[in-house]
């Protein structure tokens, strides 16, 4: 057999059986990186995984591990098969082997980090993440503290790469065999021809497969061999993700509804309230908690553990006690970047972060910009930083008026300065809260603001002096709440001595959730379960744990609601003060899947069809009512409905209320004139004009449509 080897690989088909098993060891390589992977992270995967199961999400990953493989090794394919005859010299060949190992090597790494940072967003790394941490100087050293947490990884990488480099199999032909024209003619058309067999099979690859009525395979295309959305990470790898979403455009408008006007029908993120008393300049504070899932919070999981279950936030659940809050609460998203948009703007995230995609540049606002044009001060914290993360810009585009960040701490000599910095992401949650606290006692009634923090975050480290206080429990995560907890026990302690108090409105959320020990919270939707909590010490606000669904979205219209405040706005969410408990609902997407909560019921949606629908207390949704619920198809309708106005809204930069709708008959010339002011308003926002500019353009386009009688559809 060893014998029969080496004459092959002597021979001309020498560089295509050398390739042959190259490739086959970089599949294997792919296939160690799924089973680390799975173990890695079990206990998303475990409630639902008989080897049948796992043999098809396998047969799944095969498909796109396929394509991955054809994809990174294709320079590699070209470099063996390249039909000269003088490439035939050990130093060619040892230049591919070069090429080969790097390159698989690379996506072994990027494979085993992406199973580290999976328990952080549900799903495989898409190129959004180097959007989202462009502006990050930090990344270095949480990297370092995660390569020495998962030291293991380490070794299995290198004992990996090395077999890689051991096992790669050589060519035998060497140039100097091909002494005459006929030789070599010979040669260089047996690479051709192999090249050319070779060629539509590596394509066919890259698209998922041959048929002529295949389309190229994304991710969502993984929801095919999953049985719940978090398992399309286990059938997916990470490169193939990253390849495929680059340069891709995120939107695409559905036909669901044969016009936008028929959705609105069914659902309009556009309010137009209806106030019951007249508006009152109250003070809003919302306080944004990093990785504060509703899974740590005691006074959500009374049932939990039999009862046991205590949490790890004694002052948060005393606030509970004074608050209103919702026996089902989420979030939006999965990521901070997420969290943003969600809490402050009404808007969630599909597909991708919102603030990532060009639909960012739309003309939107935020709490902030509508309570600034009714004479509130407006200001955003963030202990991080400035511009880490693209709140600074994402905070100026919403109408925030002022930012206070990690540099305008550390100037402010009544405070500690960078001895208060963590070392990793920004100051510490306590002393940054009491600066909080502070700044917001001179800021001038009425006053909208907004605080980030950073200490419930990884590398899972909190301040020295508590160390001792706090200790390692559980998952590395809880001692950081604990101390957050207490910071936050703190900061409304220091706000009880302030005059603005009382006539404030506080809201506490968090922008996702974090690791979990629980298995409902592991769950599709339960990895979506965020805190919302309302607290009024003037004790307008109904006190206690209510019946209904919320989620980040409401914040927006529940706080306009209960200042009063009568104008149109947009958010795709609800007020949570006038809407019944049975008309609530929340919207998430994970992997490809939209979820939607009502009625009780959790419906999965891939854009095509119900995948699923859980009960909601069926809280390790184990029970697929799929077909067998009446509420079905009027979730269906629903949903459908609010995708389709939130791709239409981002494609056609419709994320603000218009006075004014589209009718048939527009003259051509208008539209152009209209298009032109468009254009013009866009330009003086990217050339960075004042608002005062901005608003004159916005004014003169409206001035301009309300003359001609244009209609623009909303």
């Amino acid at each position: 057999m060893k014998q029969v080897k080496a004459t092959f690989l002597h021979t001309s088909f020498g560089p295509f059986g050398a390739m042959i098993l190259n490739l086959l060891m970089a599949f294997v390589v792919y296939f160690i990186a799924r089973v680390e992977f799975l173990f890695e992270n079990y206990s998303y995967f475990s409630g639902n995984l008989s080897a049948s199961h796992l043999i098809e999400l396998f047969y799944g990953g095969y498909i796109f591990d396929r394509s991955a493989i054809a994809y990174t090794n294709a320079l590699y394919i070209l470099l063996m098969l390249f039909p000269l005859w003088i490439k035939e010299r050990r130093g060619y060949h040892l230049m591919c082997k070069w090429v080969f190992v790097v390159i698989n090597a690379l996506t072994l790494i990027i494979n085993l980090c992406d199973s580290v940072y999976f328990p952080y967003t549900l799903r495989r790394t898409t190129t959004s993440v180097f959007s989202e941490f462009r502006n990050e100087n930090n990344l270095a050293d949480v990297f370092w503290g995660e390569l020495v947490g998962h030291w293991y990884l380490v070794l299995l990488a290198i004992i990996v790469i090395t077999l890689l480099w051991k096992l790669y199999v050589m060519p035998r032909t060497v140039h100097t065999h091909y002494a005459t024209a006929t030789q070599r003619w010979k040669f260089g058309l047996i690479q051709f021809v192999l090249l050319a067999l070779l060629t539509p099979l590596i394509i066919g690859a890259c698209r998922g497969g041959l048929g002529s009525g295949i389309r190229p395979i994304t991710v969502n295309n993984a929801n095919q061999y999953v049985g719940r959305p978090t398992e399309c990470a286990l059938v997916l790898n990470t490169p193939f993700s990253l390849i495929r979403t680059i340069g891709k455009n995120v939107f695409d408008v559905p036909t669901y509804y044969p016009n936008i006007e028929a959705a609105a029908k069914v659902f309009t993120p556009i309010h137009h309230p209806k106030p019951t008393h007249a508006f009152q300049k109250t003070n809003v504070v919302v306080l944004i908690v990093e990785s504060f899932g509703r899974e740590y919070i005691g006074a959500f999981n009374q049932q939990l553990e039999n009862g046991r279950y205590k949490g790890y936030t004694p002052y948060v659940d005393q606030l509970i006690s004074q608050s209103a809050t919702y026996k089902y609460s989420f979030c939006n998203g999965r990521k901070s970047i997420d969290g943003m948009p969600s809490v402050l703007c009404g808007i969630p995230m599909f597909k991708e972060p919102f603030v990532l995609t060009t639909a960012s540049m739309n003309n939107y606002t935020s709490m902030a910009g509508l309570l600034a044009r009714e004479g509130y001060h407006t200001a955003f914290f963030h202990g991080a930083n400035r511009g880490s993360m693209g709140f600074l810009a994402f905070a100026n585009k919403v109408g925030f008026q002022a930012y206070y960040g990690r540099q305008d701490y550390a100037a402010d000599h009544r405070f500690g300065g960078d001895a208060d910095f963590d070392g990793h992401w920004g100051i510490w949650d306590e002393p940054f809260l009491q600066y909080w606290c502070t700044k917001i006692g001179e800021m001038k009634e009425p006053f909208m603001t907004a605080c980030f923090t950073v200490s419930s975050h990884t590398p899972y480290v909190i301040p020295e002096k508590y160390k001792d206080v706090y200790p390692e429990e559980g998952l590395p995560i809880h001692k950081c709440i604990r101390y957050t907890d207490m910071a936050i026990g703190k900061f409304f302690e220091a706000a009880k001595q302030q005059p603005w108090y009382k006539n404030t409105l506080f809201v506490l959320t968090s922008d996702h959730t974090n690791l979990s020990d629980h298995a409902q919270y592991q769950t599709d939707i339960g990895g979506f379960s965020a805190p919302l909590i309302i607290f009024d010490p003037s004790g307008e606000v109904p006190v206690g744990m209510h019946d209904g669904i919320a989620q980040q979205i409401d914040i927006l219209p529940t706080v306009l609601s209960l200042l009063g405040y009568d104008k149109p706005f947009l958010s795709f969410g609800c007020d949570l003060m006038t809407t019944p408990a049975a008309e609530t609902y929340a919207v998430n997407y994970l992997n490809g899947i939209y979820q939607y909560c009502k009625y009780g019921y959790v419906l999965q949606f891939d854009g095509q069809q119900t995948r699923g629908i859980y009960a909601l207390d069926d809280l390790l949704m184990r029970h697929n009512l799929k077909g067998r619920v009446k509420e079905q198809r009027k979730m269906e309708q629903e949903l459908k409905a609010i995708i389709q106005q939130y791709m239409y809204r981002m494609v056609n930069d419709k994320l603000m209320p218009h006075p004014c709708r589209h009718s048939a008959g527009s003259m051509t010339g208008q539209v152009i004139e209209s298009a032109r002011f468009n254009r013009s308003l866009r330009a003086s926002q990217n050339t960075g004009a004042s608002a005062q500019v901005r608003a004159f353009a916005r004014q003169k386009l409206f001035n301009f449509l309300s003359k001609n009688s244009l209609k623009t559809a909303l």
